[in-house]
């Protein structure tokens, strides 16, 4: 799968050189036409509590023509869809635009779009290339400022025109916010189907926003656990295989999977290191349980802590310097940060009910946790050093937070109530305001946000 950026005719680049070079040049078809941009970002991110006002957007139709105009259309509609998930814009029906059928190339009448009140407009075409290749091209617009922020051209195959629209989000999403989106990825997941008690469980993957679902595993053996490496397209997860629980290390592009080992008394799947080079993981011996750090390279394993305590769910702190984990060393289930070779655990929850699944954002600034108190289960975060916790969302049986690459939306999984219920992916943002479905085609658990796609 490739996407490339026009820059002129005879050169082309690659999408891993398009957020260094989104900011300095706007794409042309004949010609290179470097833009002034402002330095702000047209929204402010303070994302911490409280409702957050929705940029008002318009996304015009891109333009197409034949075979291209079912896929432009489709194209800006998965844009719209993107940017309003992620709470921070709303999106102003087509049906209000007084400027119908705008061509990427067409100057906007910017009173046009004050009227209906949009602060930003994108504007975007298709066309079909002689190699059987698409180009799009977007521009995005300061209404108020009159003036165009960015704009960029994409060659593609017709098969990736979503993707291609999760790109354009992202930029989109950069832009006005000055943080890097989370559009472009996709996220693992344990898919369920069958009747409550006999549940057949896959490993599944699929787009951020729940589409294009295909299957890992068969099924033919039971799956727990996903976990994305934070800095490429490979997971861990666990599966009993005759029983037995094996660790495996699956690459999602090659398809490739290798046994990281047979660990009878592992709690969770581990979880990667920051470089990816590591994996950390809890290992129980009769009734208690330490955590161990493995190198992916040597298949060497070091003890990280040895206590009589149940300690495990660890997970790294974006440097690698540190790690927090769950712990009932204290006489409930607590949790702790430590240094990364196991010295200097400090306590950093202490509220009422047990913590469990900490997770380290991509940030580094919060721990998204797991908390059950009073029969209530609640998705919350709090800072490392224990201080500020907050909860964003609570329900039955919501359980597994996972952060996107960007540390601003949370996905974890809910059950429904009743005999025929079951898990569902949803996700959150930080104002616990904007909380969200992920349609999948059977009941859906323990999801893990891949990074961004290269």
């Amino acid at each position: 799968m490739s996407f490339v950026m026009g820059l002129n005719p005879m050169r082309t680049t690659g999408i891993k050189q398009l957020w260094r070079r989104a900011c300095r040049f706007v794409a042309a078809a004949v010609a290179v036409v470097t833009i002034s941009q402002p330095a702000y970002a047209l929204i402010e991110l303070d994302i911490t509590q409280g409702n957050v006002e929705p940029m008002p957007i318009a996304i015009s139709p891109f333009a197409g023509s034949g075979l291209q105009e079912d896929v432009a259309g489709q194209i800006s509609q998965v844009v719209a869809a993107d940017l309003q998930r992620s709470g921070l814009f709303r999106p102003i029906d087509p049906a209000a635009h007084i400027q119908q059928e705008m061509n990427v190339g067409t100057m906007p009448r910017f009173g046009d779009w004050r009227t209906i009140g949009s602060q930003a407009l994108v504007t975007g075409s298709i066309a079909q290339q002689a190699n059987g290749q698409i180009r799009a091209e977007f521009r995005l617009w300061d209404v108020f400022a009159g003036q165009q922020l960015i704009g960029q051209q994409f060659f593609t195959t017709p098969e990736n025109w979503r993707r291609l629209a999760h790109i354009i989000s992202d930029a989109i999403y950069q832009r006005l916010t000055g943080e890097k989106g989370y559009f472009d990825t996709r996220v693992v997941f344990i898919d369920e189907s069958g009747p409550k008690d006999a549940r057949r469980k896959r490993l599944a993957i699929m787009d951020q926003d729940g589409a294009n679902v295909r299957y890992l595993t068969r099924g033919d053996d039971l799956v727990l656990t996903p976990r994305f490496s934070p800095v490429s397209q490979e997971v861990t997860y666990m599966s009993y295989v005759g029983g037995n629980p094996q660790v495996y290390l699956f690459n999602i592009e090659t398809g490739q999977r290798e046994v990281l080992g047979n660990f009878p008394g592992m709690t969770f799947a581990p979880r990667f290191s920051p470089d990816g080079q590591k994996v950390i993981m809890s290992l129980q011996q009769g009734s208690n349980a330490n955590l161990y750090l493995m190198d992916l390279r040597t298949r060497r394993t070091t003890r990280l802590t040895n206590t009589a305590a149940i300690d495990t769910s660890p997970s790294f702190s974006p440097d690698g310097r540190q790690v927090v984990f769950e712990s009932d060393r204290g006489g409930s289930q607590q949790l702790y940060v430590m240094n990364s070779n196991g010295s200097g655990a400090e306590r950093i929850s202490f509220g009422p009910g047990q913590y469990s699944t900490p997770v380290w954002s991509p940030r580094g600034d919060l721990i998204a946790f797991t908390k059950v108190h009073q029969g209530r289960f609640m998705i919350g975060v709090i800072r490392p050093d224990g201080k500020g916790e907050r909860i964003l969302t609570e329900g039955y049986h919501n359980e597994g937070p996972a952060w996107s690459p960007n540390g601003r939306v949370l996905t974890f999984f809910r059950d429904t109530v009743g005999e025929q219920g079951g898990p569902q992916v949803w996700t959150v943002d930080l104002t616990g305001y904007n909380e969200q479905l992920v349609q999948t085609p059977n009941f859906a658990s323990d999801p893990a946000w891949s990074p961004l796609l290269d």
